[in-house]
């Protein structure tokens, strides 16, 4: 009887794996995550933006706070969190014993339900105008993960803080890629930190940029990723044909010339906007969905660059929707993939579907539930089956 039953769990086991298979459940590209950013006063509210991830898939996204709205929404979710403690709380939570207060208020009581599995301190802090603000920056972070050593946690929650490529003094070939001196200091402490507690380097990449600074020498094909001859480093011999990757291993190289060369890159933020002003050369649709929906070509195939091509890089799309309230110029407020209210601001694929660009949130929010119905549906039917035939 004890052989019968163990033979009916593996095939519940094998009826359950192939329902997740068949309904795309779990099936989302591990090595892309978008970031959710809320500045707008006509954005839809978490839970429908959960319904939207849920529907393309999506299971890493970055928000630049601790917004408990969103943390408890997507509690019980598929998407893993990274929350962004604010510039202006730096020095603050360089006190561990402030420190231990922010993660006992703002991450714990959201664990294990909501899936935080980053925590980014600051963002772009060592290229912001505040030089101040780079002095507590890696004390904050010591505090936090000591924080999350105390309650256990830091195992399941990895520290680190997303840096400007600005960082950098050369990027160009990839193999001559070093740090600024001013950033030096700050930076040694930093990878110090990064490699004691296995945490990744991030980095906000945007070849958009060196295209609309410098149109006549930098290749439009290169920067998005479209075929075109490359470039090949001289002292490498690797080839590059694209400047995303570029860029990533120009901050490898720079690594390891700080003696770090085992420290994981990852994009914390790359996208393309899809309106700009007149002098913002490149900022249109067609250039949009083209480099995105490259972009999400070579996720798909779990890509690394060519300095690392058997790790696959971690990419996060900026950004999820526009954002209206955004300062600055007109392409600040047109990263996003999707409007306000729930259309593509153009098809970059993702959604499996034409229609789907003219969803609204609130059908991609019934499908997610119907489907979360059904597969609870099926399961409990499993398990009535299961017992009934114990009986016979």
């Amino acid at each position: 009887m004890a052989m019968l039953i163990s033979v009916r769990i593996c095939i519940l086991h094998v009826l359950f794996l192939s329902y997740l298979s068949c309904h795309g459940i779990g099936r989302g590209v591990v090595a892309l995550g978008i970031n959710y950013g809320q500045v707008g006063n006509n954005l839809p509210p978490p839970e429908k933006v959960l319904a939207l991830l849920s529907s393309l898939q999506v299971t890493k996204a970055r928000i630049y706070d601790t917004n408990p709205n969103v943390l408890s929404t997507f509690a019980n979710s598929s998407v893993d969190l990274v929350v962004t403690v604010e510039n202006n709380m730096l020095a603050r939570l360089a006190d561990p014993q402030e420190a231990l207060r922010w993660v006992g208020t703002h991450i714990t009581p959201y664990l294990p339900a909501t899936r935080i599995s980053g925590i980014a301190v600051g963002n772009e802090v060592l290229t912001d105008p505040d030089q101040s603000l780079a002095c507590n920056l890696v004390p904050a972070m010591r505090s936090i993960h000591g924080a999350l050593v105390q309650l256990g946690l830091d195992s399941y929650i990895h520290v680190s803080t997303p840096n400007s490529l600005a960082v950098l003094a050369e990027s160009y070939p990839p193999s001559a890629g070093v740090f600024k001196a001013a950033v030096y200091g700050v930076m040694s402490q930093f990878l110090e930190f990064l490699s004691t507690t296995r945490s990744p380097f991030w980095i906000n990449a945007y070849p958009y940029y060196a295209y609309k600074d410098d149109p006549a020498n930098v290749s439009l094909d290169y920067v998005l990723f479209n075929p075109n001859p490359g470039t090949v480093d001289p002292y490498t011999n690797l080839k590059y044909d694209n400047m995303l990757y570029a860029q990533v291993d120009a901050v490898i190289f720079a690594i390891a010339r700080m003696g770090y060369g085992g420290i994981e890159v990852r994009v914390s933020e790359t996208g393309w906007p899809s309106k700009g002003d007149a002098d913002e050369l490149g900022a249109t649709i067609e250039n949009a969905e083209i480099y995105n929906k490259n972009l999400m070509s070579r996720q798909l195939g779990n890509q690394g660059t060519p300095l690392r091509p058997n790790q696959r890089l971690d990419v996060f799309v900026f950004a999820l929707f526009n954002e209206d309230m955004k300062p600055g110029p007109t392409s600040e407020r047109n990263y996003g993939l999707f409007q306000p209210d729930g259309t593509m601001a153009y098809n970059v694929g993702i959604s499996g579907s034409s229609s789907a660009a003219t969803s609204s949130i609130t059908s991609l929010a019934t499908k997610v539930i119907t489907r979360t119905e059904e597969f609870w549906s099926l399961i409990y039917w499993m398990f009535v089956f299961l017992l009934s035939s114990n009986f016979n």
